[in-house]
Formats: C-alpha cells, sequence, structure tokens
C-alpha cells in the first residue's frame, strides 16, 4: 500500500488543514449551533483568499471555485460536515482533546470539515487546471434535526449540479486504506411519536378502564412482525421503540402512554411501506384493546445511494494512487447519513476513509473515539484527484 505523494496540497495548505482539525476537536459545537466554526472556517479560507463564501442553514457555510482552463465544464459538489456530539470525550492522550463539557467530535466531522477545507484551499490555487465548477459544502447538522442536508434539498443548493461527493472516516477499516459499494449503503431514517390512550381506572378494578401499558406492550410486539414477516430478509429493515413514557402510580390503570421510535430501510419503496404499517398496526393494536391511537411520523434522512459509474471511477483512482490493496467495497451502514438528501438530488458517491490504528479503534459515537492525524492530508489529496477525474468527464 503506497502513501500518495502531496503533490496537490502546499505546506502551507497541510498546516492549515491540521490546524482546522486540532481547532474544531478542541471547540466542538452541537448541531444547528456551530457558529465559532463557521467562523474559524470563513476566516481560514479568507486567509487562503478564498472570498464569496455564502451561509446556509444558519450556521453552515459553502464556497465556489471555478476553474479558469478551457474544456468541460462540469460541476462537482463535496460535503464535510462539522457537528459534534453530546459526549463526554475520555481521551486524555490528546494534546487538542475536546475543551467543552460533555460536547465531543466524536464521528469524525472535525476530520469531515478539515478535508473538505483542503479540497477547498486546492481546488482554488489549482484554478488555472482545471475548468467548471468546485462547490466545498461545511455542512452542520448532520448529526439532529433541523438537518443541514434537507436545507441543501430544499433550497436547491445542488441545482445544476453533475455529481456530489461525501465521505466518512471508519474504525472499521485499516488506516489508509478506502471503502466504497454501488447502490444504497446506509438507510433512510424516519421518526414516529405514537400517543396511545386508554381510560384511567382502579388498579383493583381494571375492567372499568383501558390499559395503555397494555396496548403499548402489544404494539412492540406486533410491529416487529412488520419486519420479520413483510419485509424482505436483504433489506435489513428496522424498527427501534427508542422511549417509552406512561402512568405515574402503582395502583392506577396508566390512561395514556407516549412511544418514540425510528424506522429504518434502505429501500425508497419499503420507506413508505413501513411509515404505513407502522401507522396501521399502533391503531389496530389500541382498536383490538379498546384504546385510541395517534401516530405522527416525522420524514427523516433518505438512504444514501451510490452511482456505480462514480464508484468505478473511484475504485480506479484509488487503484493507480494507492494501490489495489488499499480498495474494498464490502462496508454498509446500518445506521443513517443526510448525504442522502444529496444523493436523492444528483448522482453521489459516498466513500469511507478507514482510520483503524493502535491506539484508535474504538467505535465512532463513543468517548474513547479517536483518529491519527496521518490519515487527513492523504484522504484530502485521493479526494481531490478523484473530483479532477470527475470534472475531466
Amino acid at each position: 500500500m503506497r502513501t500518495p505523494s502531496n503533490g496537490l496540497l502546499s505546506d502551507a495548505e497541510r498546516d492549515a488543514v491540521i490546524e482546522l482539525r486540532h481547532a474544531l476537536h478542541r471547540e466542538p459545537e452541537l448541531s444547528n449551533a456551530e457558529w465559532r466554526t463557521q467562523e474559524r472556517i470563513r476566516s481560514t479560507l479568507q486567509r487562503f483568499g478564498i472570498s464569496g463564501t455564502k451561509v446556509f442553514h444558519n450556521t453552515g457555510l459553502y464556497v465556489d471555485i471555478e476553474g479558469t482552463a478551457s474544456g468541460l465544464k462540469r460541476s462537482v459538489a463535496v460535503r464535510g460536515d462539522i457537528d459534534a456530539l453530546p459526549i463526554q470525550e475520555a481521551r486524555d492522550d490528546l494534546p487538542y482533546c475536546s475543551q467543552i463539557d460533555g460536547v465531543m467530535h466524536a464521528c469524525g466531522h472535525d476530520l469531515h470539515g478539515s478535508i473538505a477545507l483542503g479540497t477547498a484551499l486546492a481546488f482554488h490555487r489549482l484554478r488555472d487546471n482545471f475548468s467548471g465548477r468546485v462547490r466545498v459544502f461545511f455542512q452542520p447538522a448532520e448529526e439532529a434535526e433541523p438537518l443541514g442536508g434537507r436545507t441543501v434539498q430544499e433550497e436547491k443548493l445542488l441545482d445544476g449540479f453533475d455529481r456530489a461527493v461525501g465521505f466518512h472516516v471508519s474504525p472499521e477499516i485499516p488506516a489508509g486504506a478506502f471503502d466504497a459499494r454501488e447502490g444504497a449503503i446506509s438507510k433512510s431514517a424516519d421518526q414516529f411519536k405514537l400517543t396511545i390512550t386508554g381510560k384511567m381506572a382502579h388498579g383493583a378494578a381494571p375492567h372499568q378502564g383501558v390499559d395503555a401499558i397494555a396496548i403499548a406492550a402489544a404494539f412492540v410486539n406486533e410491529v416487529q412482525k412488520v419486519v420479520s414477516r413483510e419485509m424482505p430478509v436483504d433489506d435489513a429493515a428496522i424498527v427501534t421503540i427508542g422511549t417509552i413514557h406512561g402512568g405515574n402510580a402503582t395502583n392506577i390503570i396508566c390512561p395514556l402512554v407516549e412511544m418514540e421510535g425510528t424506522i429504518r430501510t434502505r429501500s425508497p419503496e419499503r420507506r413508505a411501506l413501513l411509515s404505513e404499517r407502522v401507522r396501521e398496526v399502533a391503531e389496530s393494536v389500541a382498536s383490538m384493546h379498546r384504546g385510541r391511537a395517534e401516530c405522527v411520523i416525522r420524514t427523516g434522512e433518505p438512504a444514501v445511494v451510490n452511482d456505480a459509474e462514480m464508484v468505478n471511477r473511484f475504485r480506479k483512482v484509488v487503484h493507480e494512487t494507492i494501490g489495489r490493496e488499499a480498495y474494498t467495497d464490502k462496508k454498509r451502514a446500518g445506521g443513517s447519513d443526510d448525504f442522502g438528501f444529496y444523493s436523492a438530488c444528483v448522482p453521489s458517491i459516498y466513500f469511507w476513509f478507514g482510520s483503524r490504528s493502535p491506539g484508535n479503534e474504538s467505535y465512532v459515537h463513543t468517548p474513547t473515539f479517536g483518529v491519527s492525524d496521518e490519515v487527513i492530508i492523504p484522504t484530502t489529496e485521493l479526494a481531490v484527484r478523484y473530483i479532477l477525474d470527475l470534472l475531466s468527464v
């Protein structure tokens, strides 16, 4: 496995990328509150002569880099998310560990934003060497509603673009390796809130009431049959009940239960069916037990779908730049990512870059998650090479 030469980033650009990573990690900000992060990115871009940044979703930024060479006028968008998570960091071995209590970059968005910065800096300096346009998104709120990716879609910020590129760190893959596969590589994520209404009665006279807790228990069991008996096994659909709240006394038949959960699937067609079946099961189970159910479903991010041609070109770039042994195509995500809004608008790729190395084996969304700086510049270089390739076809 070869490490790509640093021919696409200057020393100053490399330093700026690593400096941003450390700064973002030291001062992480939660979804929809990335104000310092936004200003830090804007000022770094300005320091390198990049102006014209535009704000979206309040705390996000994007910037267009226009190539001046003659040739095809392709346009490629690049997304780096920038928000952190409400987790207390448990890494005391890092000189740049989080200084914000209860908040850390436990999903690698400090790396993603830094790679996006390096991409913007490289294309700005190389603008005489390509034609077309590169739009770099520093996207807030990937982790929590309201989602920044939804704003990209709703505000039509990808109109006129040919392709979009996203990426994510993965501790499941060795540092220096990359992974991409065609088709749906994550799941859609829709949330539901279920309110079950029964009738209060004394615990010694249950026949005089309607037990909302009993209805809730029946729903939890029955809704799983939608997944196990109505969905194809290879879809790996999931219905999760995340919260249940009901009752306030041990001797009273509970009249009201509120439940919240998520619905996940890789299939756009089965996505609508799953939501409808969750509602139908809730209403039917409640009615069978003489109660009522109201189910409100909030549509979240769609599945991320990788374009086959883009995956093939990415594989070729990895093979030629780093080596065949650096590429895999086995990883799928059981979770979701609002890059799905991008892939719903234009042909897209979402690739994984590996981070597993001694001392950095913990999974994302854990207090001990960490990634070496050493993966950042090679990943940035690979992204730049790949985008240059996309601009040429």
